[in-house]
């Protein structure tokens, strides 16, 4: 780490060494703002839902339905990214991709039946799958001209968004703001922005900084560290069975990191879909304070990420993963053991912090896997963590009603172990500190 190296806690881009380009720079900044957006205009949505569920008149199972339906949407876009950085770049997908959604929210603001509700998650998630894909991988050619790790940084900004849409959206529930006009200053404010960070984002193709790192290839950049994506190998040739143009041992590698965010995807969502439903139906408390289950979670999260570049530089993916776990399970268990809305608040902001530098983690091992084409393995792994996503929701949603909602959220310590179980598919601490190639098993 260098002078310029950040501080833990600095909620900014670093600043980088002074080999990094004034482009490399804008775009670092448009990435982070693209991320910020793309947590703010979703999760300011979240405070809403039990206002929706009583307008709408629905039970526990029927709104985790619609929840896990939405889901789908990106299951099916999600299969379709590859193919759209390719012929558009990833820059102008993802921001197109993130007006489509903040048009999409308006819909799920002002839904007025279960049929209307489960459409619009479906089309929401369809347009967040693409976004997240797409900013994922041109903040991947932002950190290898970086040549070290600043993945975590951006799903910082994400996590940093949540919170501010969560606040947000808890004070217009507090104020009783209503749902449409929340919906439409969202379009207005976040549709704006997304269209500004478009004119800072690189140029050229998205292939170019993995062909400057490959043999051969230009070397014009800082000198690499050990948790950075700068140095790809050069993918083998072709040979032998391959899907979806993967090896079967890259694609099982790829499917293993994919469940991996099937876990972590499936914890936010504990805080996301339910934690103000649970503080609401648990503790009865207002609307302010049932947002703080959600706003709890992403809260630690952001500290999580924008400290995770240095974790992950000192003890690699795989042991920042397994101690992340142990603590959301520890977390967890502890809120539902002893149930208050203090322990609550407690317990969620431990399991968001435990699983802070997973998204980031599994998308860049994702995009490094050797003989995986640009974009597919980012692109596989994404569309497991829908596949997360569209599961948990109805599973809790029907143990909430059978037993009751703190029962169903046992099934968090659950996920927790799920990753110790295959965190062994990340990165360990000797990454890339060799010769600086990048190795995922």
């Amino acid at each position: 780490m260098n002078a310029h190296s950040p501080q833990p806690g600095d909620a900014r881009p670093a600043t980088p060494s002074p080999g990094v380009a004034v482009d490399a720079r804008r775009a670092r900044w448009a990435v982070s703002l693209l991320f910020f957006l793309n947590g703010a205009s979703f999760c300011a949505i979240l405070p809403r839902y039990p206002e929706l569920v009583e307008h709408i008149g629905l039970s526990n199972a029927a709104f985790g339905l619609a929840v896990g339906l939405g889901p789908l949407g990106g299951l099916t876009a999600g299969l379709t990214v590859a193919a759209l950085m390719t012929r558009f770049g990833s820059a102008r997908v993802s921001v197109a991709a993130q007006v489509v959604a903040s048009t999409v929210h308006l819909a799920v603001y002002v839904s007025g039946s279960w049929l209307w509700l489960a459409v619009s998650l479906f089309l929401a998630a369809a347009a967040d799958a693409v976004t997240d894909v797409a900013m994922n991988s041109h903040g991947m050619r932002v950190e290898r001209r970086y040549r070290r790790s600043i993945m975590n940084s951006y799903h910082g900004w994400w996590s940093l968004g949540a919170v501010t849409g969560g606040l947000l959206g808890s004070l217009a529930a507090q104020i009783a703001l209503p749902t449409w006009a929340q919906g439409v200053l969202g379009l207005v404010v976040f549709g704006a922005l997304a269209l500004l960070a478009l004119r800072g984002m690189l140029p050229g193709h998205d292939t170019l900084e993995r062909e400057q790192a490959a043999p051969g290839g230009a070397t014009a950049h800082a000198a690499p560290s050990a948790a950075s994506a700068a140095e790809v190998p050069a993918d083998p040739a072709p040979s032998g069975l391959r899907i979806a143009g993967m090896a079967p041992r890259a694609l099982a590698l790829v499917l293993a990191l994919g469940m991996l965010l099937v876990f972590a995807g499936s914890t936010e969502d504990a805080g996301n879909t339910w934690g103000a439903l649970f503080m609401t139906s648990t503790y009865a408390v207002g609307p302010f304070v049932a947002g703080m289950a959600f706003v709890a979670l992403q809260g630690a999260q952001t500290i999580g990420r924008f400290t995770g570049d240095a974790v992950v530089d000192r003890l690699g993916d795989r042991t920042t993963a397994r101690i992340g776990a142990l603590v959301s399970a520890a977390g967890m268990s502890f809120a539902l053991l002893v149930p208050s809305p203090v322990t609550a608040v407690i317990g969620f902001a431990l399991a968001g912090w435990g699983v802070a530098t997973l998204f980031p983690a599994v998308y860049r091992a994702a995009d490094e896997v050797p003989g995986v084409p640009h974009g597919v393995g980012m692109t596989v792994a994404g569309w497991l963590a829908r596949l997360g996503f569209f599961v948990s929701p109805p599973i809790i949603g029907a143990l909430a009603d059978a037993l009751t909602l703190r029962h169903a959220l046992w099934l968090v310590p659950l996920y927790a172990l799920g990753i110790l179980v295959v965190s062994g598919a990340l990165a360990g601490r000797d990454r890339g500190a060799q010769d600086g190639s990048v190795r995922t098993g």
